[in-house]
């Protein structure tokens, strides 16, 4: 069976203690995603799971074999489903060697079965970055790079954390493009510390000018467990952080750069396919310290959530092992539904109606209610068929989403 391409799912029946129990008619679409957690500073901003590589602490053939252990282990959650993207994150990746990226690629081919399209990114730091670098990931598969830019202003960079300066961000993407990779993302952020209107709307100018095909443009927000969180920068006010929203996005539009998603704007054809998996609420496995898996079982009419141990150094000993993985079951339509609908309404173009029914397991009928309500209030577009945000829904997501909670 082809699992984007499955009919409607029936009604879910009503369980003893008022849960619904969810029924998935086919299994949707499979990533993978791997956690290369050492960087070489921890970022006051950074709520990621990754570690500063100390002395000692990063041996990549070790950490390797223990994310083919980990794969191992992961492999009957494929369920016959080739792998359309892999997504390598961190920490850096880029602090890997090329061969170290091939073995790893290597190992991922002859455990799984990788569709001859499939996406695979690896996120660099312009701070650990050389030209034959680059050229070594393409060469072992990588087909495209998303580069933590996250600001062109030396000060800014500075008050990040950054261990590179603009001079070593626009080299990284001229490496980029000169190693051949013509897919590759430009992390950018605003609303900076000490930012202002004409300062984030320069760094996004700086960005376009380098005609990247994908970037990513967030603002910064102060995540628990962080320097940042413990010790707040002077960040700009509300009216102000509205104001470079309004102004970048008519800017990327006029330059080519469409958002689909809320904080994702791609050149035609440039979309992340891996993130759009995520948000479409497809199915990915995790491997590595720290990564996070989501797998729909259709015969248990369940969605499972894995967990892996955070601490590189308890991960690289347990890897593979039921030790290594936290496990969470569930069964509750409606609980799946939510999260569907957290993930699905950060899309400007939306989803299908039907794209509900397969992958959260319910009913239309179950959100009736909600979808009237939020079509009166004009943050859903009256489009049959159709689950797609109003541009006033998308400045009111939180609000939106509560309407189905």
């Amino acid at each position: 069976m082809n699992p984007t391409t499955a009919a409607s799912a029936p009604a879910a029946q009503p369980q003893p203690h008022g849960a619904v129990a969810p029924i998935f008619a086919t299994l949707p679409p499979l990533s993978l995603y791997v956690h290369l957690p050492w960087c070489l500073r921890k970022c006051p901003y950074c709520d990621f799971n990754s570690y500063e590589a100390g002395p000692g602490d990063f041996a990549e053939d070790e950490y390797v074999s223990a994310l083919l252990r980990d794969l191992d282990s992961e492999r009957p959650l494929a369920q016959g489903r080739a792998i359309s993207t892999v997504f390598i994150g961190g920490g850096t990746p880029s602090l890997f060697s090329g061969a170290a990226i091939a073995r790893l690629l290597q190992g991922i081919g002859e455990r799984l079965t990788l569709d001859p399209r499939a996406e695979v990114t690896l996120e660099a730091n312009p701070g650990a970055v050389e030209a034959r670098r680059f050229t070594e990931y393409r060469d072992a598969g990588v087909n495209r790079l998303s580069i933590g830019v996250q600001s062109f202003r030396s000060p800014q960079l500075s008050q990040l954390g950054r261990v590179h300066g603009p001079e070593e961000a626009e080299r990284a993407i001229e490496l980029a493009r000169g190693a051949g990779f013509a897919s590759f993302n430009v992390d950018l952020m605003y609303a900076l510390p000490e930012d202002d209107l004409d300062g984030a709307l320069g760094d996004l100018t700086d960005a376009i000018a380098r005609a990247p095909p994908h970037l990513s443009w967030y603002q910064l927000t102060l995540e628990p467990n962080t320097a940042f969180h413990r010790k707040p920068p002077p960040l700009p006010g509300e009216e102000i952080v509205v104001e470079i929203e309004r102004r970048g996005r008519e800017l990327l539009a006029r330059h080519g750069y469409r958002r689909y998603e809320v904080s994702a704007y791609s050149r035609p054809g440039q979309r992340c396919a891996h993130n759009l998996n995520y948000w479409q609420f497809g199915d990915y496995l995790g491997v590595g310290a720290g990564a996070h898996g989501k797998v729909t079982l259709c015969d248990e009419g369940a969605i499972e959530r894995r967990a892996k141990t955070r601490n590189p150094r308890t991960y690289a000993s347990s890897a593979g092992t039921p030790r290594a993985v936290a496990i969470e079951r569930i069964d509750d339509a409606r609980q799946i539904a939510v999260e569907f609908l957290m993930n699905a309404l950060r899309l400007p173009d939306g989803v299908p109606l039907a794209l509900f029914e397969q992958r959260a397991g319910l009913a239309l009928g179950a959100i009736e209610r909600p979808l009237r309500e939020a079509r009166s209030r004009g943050w859903l577009a009256e489009e049959p068929g159709a689950l797609r945000p109003s541009a006033a829904g998308l400045e009111v997501l939180n609000r939106l989403l509560a309407l189905f909670c």
